[in-house]
């Protein structure tokens, strides 16, 4: 018996996109290329560092980085984001160094990612990005220009 062919399920992408979207907003620096955010529980800590790597009219790129609470066997997170803020989407176009993922895969093939890879890895965005909101906290930015020094 042949298995089923994954149909991927546009209107779950795209409302994941759009809630991704919105989530990164309430993240992402407004007047900085960068911002940190630290989770803290139970004796560790772990910084989540969002940097602007491209900024356009209409569209984003971030980096997404995790330092700290991993393993030293495990590599830590590392994502690239797309903003795309016409649509008001963002799509994770890269994960640990893999670039580009297509909506759907043969299963099994050469790279082993699922049939629904894509979809996979922006349902961890959310995840991650929702327990950032609900959990950290930014640490505060320190400037000093002309002898003035400010703290957001």
């Amino acid at each position: 018996m042949k298995p089923k062919r994954y149909v991927p399920d546009l209107q779950e992408m795209a409302a994941l996109c759009e809630a991704n979207y919105l989530r990164l907003m309430r993240l992402v620096p407004h007047e900085e290329d960068e911002r940190v955010f630290v989770i803290e529980g139970e004796g560790h800590s772990a910084r989540i560092r969002l940097r602007v790597d491209e900024d356009h009219r209409y569209t984003s790129m971030l980096s997404i980085s995790q330092e700290g609470l991993t393993p030293g066997w495990l590599q830590p997170v590392v994502m690239q984001v797309r903003l795309y803020h016409d649509a008001n989407m963002a799509e994770v176009t890269g994960y640990q160094e893999q670039q580009r993922f297509d909506g759907r895969y043969q299963y099994p093939n050469a790279e082993m990612r699922l049939p629904d890879e894509k979809v996979q890895l922006n349902r961890f965005l959310a995840e991650w990005l929702e327990h950032c909101l609900r959990y950290g906290y930014a640490q505060p930015t320190i400037t000093v220009l002309e002898g003035q020094i400010t703290v957001r």
